[in-house]
């Protein structure tokens, strides 16, 4: 009876290597985990052997006007890092006691404490002068129970002083305790590395699959095989693409990476396919019924994205979520307005609001730079932002003429010719895709309701302009086609990469990939 083939066991090793990695990681050691970091701790005594006027700033530290003894400064960090959220409910504490971390700093008082970063503007939130849980005692910090995402963090900086007591020559290392529900080890608060990527018997792991990895490399390479197959993704023949003006930064990109890889595929742009995604999907509907296919087959070399779903009436059009993609508003310099409520807007798009002066900015008629009709940014801006009303009607077909003494309002094809039209024309306000509004030196963009365009924001049901970026074929194309091939591309890392560069979060990667919807409500 022959062994076993060695590249069979090793491929079996591949397979099991990144499995069990998995399940300890996310399954067993990557639940909840609240971790924390000491960035930096630091005393006067460090600063006395430094030389210049400065060195000695430590030193000269003050509390109720009396000298500090020996003062020192710790930066303290707290951080989810588990795989999971951490509520107030995870907290090992009492409901009530709103205290969720207990810092102790044996041998030092605590003279004065602040929390200095957050990496989410709404923690700022939890630590509001007068937060019950907020606030120190001796030599012991409190802190309150915080919500934290995956990832989540937040810093506390704190300057100590000796007490009078305590002799020994250094100060032991703070004291954090706390805990959460369910979590690994107990739920006790960890002290984290650098950066928590995974712990110690994943990198093990991780280590004894770069060996198997390299071991099937080397067995690939010595076998006798001089074919080389082409990428999955990669087809030939000529895609053409067209709809949003949008999102065409990044088919443009995607276009130039697929092409250098498939040699054999031409994916020709120009700026007559991108007027807008409503032009672009009557542009695919046309050369899908002018093909006359039959049998259910699809058009394999062309493609259309639009901001948003296709109306109805086109049964042949199928979807295929690509993106999440942020708006934002966009304003001239002059207009002095860099945040608009909700119900702001809507007036000032009604024309109740026609001067920026009723807005608290300055003295300006409102000049209102719109797409034209079938632009997916301003069917997202009427259906999100304006909950389904219509934009006033156009008191100029150029916006070069619009009179400047009264509030007006134009229509442009693009999203480069609007953001051009308002960085040009005082009082304007316009709408745009936000990675290139945020590109364009010349305007300004806008928060509502104090937010900006960001995932962040939506994920949480704050910031309202957004839209689902949709790529629509006429048909199933072929598998082999190559528009079936670049849909792939765009869907692996490369294309996942390119959509993210842009600021657009790519579908795969939210809660439910096939709605491509923020996850917050």
């Amino acid at each position: 009876m022959n062994g076993v083939p060695w590249e069979s066991v090793i491929a079996v090793l591949g397979l099991a290597v990144p499995v069990a990695a998995a399940l300890w990681e996310f399954f067993l050691a990557g639940r909840k985990r609240l971790g924390y970091r000491v960035q930096m701790d630091t005393s006067a005594r460090d600063s006395a052997t430094s030389s210049g006027p400065e060195a000695g700033v430590l030193q000269r530290m003050q509390w109720d006007g009396a000298d500090l003894r020996d003062p020192s400064v710790v930066l303290l960090r707290i951080e989810n890092v588990g795989w999971t959220p951490i509520v107030e409910d995870d907290y090992v504490a009492p409901a009530n006691d709103p205290v969720g971390i207990r810092v102790a700093f044996p041998g030092r008082r605590v003279v004065g404490m602040v929390v200095t970063e957050c990496s989410h503007t709404v923690l700022r939130d939890f630590f509001a002068p007068g937060t019950p849980g907020l606030g120190a005692t001796d030599g012991v910090i409190r802190l309150p129970k915080v919500k934290l995402n995956r990832r989540a963090h937040y810093k506390v900086l704190a300057v100590l002083d000796r007490v009078p007591d305590f002799t020994e020559a250094d100060f032991p290392d703070p004291e954090v305790m706390a805990g959460v529900v369910g979590g690994v080890r107990g739920g006790t608060i960890k002290k984290t590395e650098y950066y928590p990527f995974a712990s110690r018997p994943v990198r093990w792991l991780l280590a004894l699959l770069v060996l198997v990895s390299a071991a099937q490399s080397v067995s690939t390479f010595v076998r006798d095989d001089d074919t080389r197959a082409a990428p999955l993704d990669c087809a030939e023949g000529t895609l053409h693409l067209s709809g949003s003006t949008a999102f065409r930064p990044i088919l443009e990109q995607a276009a130039e990476q697929y092409t250098k890889t498939c040699t054999d595929a031409r994916i020709p742009l120009s700026d007559r396919s991108f007027a807008g995604s409503v032009p672009g999907l009557d542009t695919l509907a046309a050369q899908g019924d002018k093909a006359g296919l039959k049998d259910g087959r699809g058009l394999g070399d062309r493609l259309s994205f639009s901001d948003g779903p296709k109306s109805t009436g086109r049964p042949q059009l199928l979807p295929r979520p690509v993106a999440l993609s942020l708006f934002s508003l966009v304003v001239h310099e002059d207009t002095g307005v860099r945040d608009l409520s909700l119900k702001q807007v809507r007036d000032i798009y009604a024309g109740t609001v026609t001067n920026w002066k009723q807005v608290n900015g300055n003295d300006l008629p409102v000049q209102l730079v719109s797409r034209n009709p079938g632009s997916g940014t301003r069917t997202a801006l009427e259906q999100r932002v304006l909950d389904g009303r219509p934009l006033l009607a156009v008191t100029t077909s150029d916006c070069r003429s619009l009179d400047r003494s009264r509030a007006g309002r134009c229509e442009v094809a693009d999203t480069p010719a609007l953001l051009d039209t308002v960085a040009s024309t005082p009082g304007a306000l316009g709408h745009s895709e936000a990675g290139a509004a945020t590109a364009h030196d010349g305007v300004r963009q806008v928060r509502i309701d104090g937010y900006p365009a960001t995932l962040e924001g939506t994920d949480e049901g704050a910031y309202p302009y957004w839209e689902t970026e949709i790529a629509y074929t006429y048909g199933e194309p072929p598998a082999d086609s190559i528009a079936a091939g670049f849909l792939r591309y765009l869907a692996n890392e490369v294309g996942k990469d390119i959509i993210r560069s842009k600021g657009h979060r790519p579908c795969s990667e939210l809660d439910k990939p096939l709605l491509c919807r923020p996850s917050g409500p």
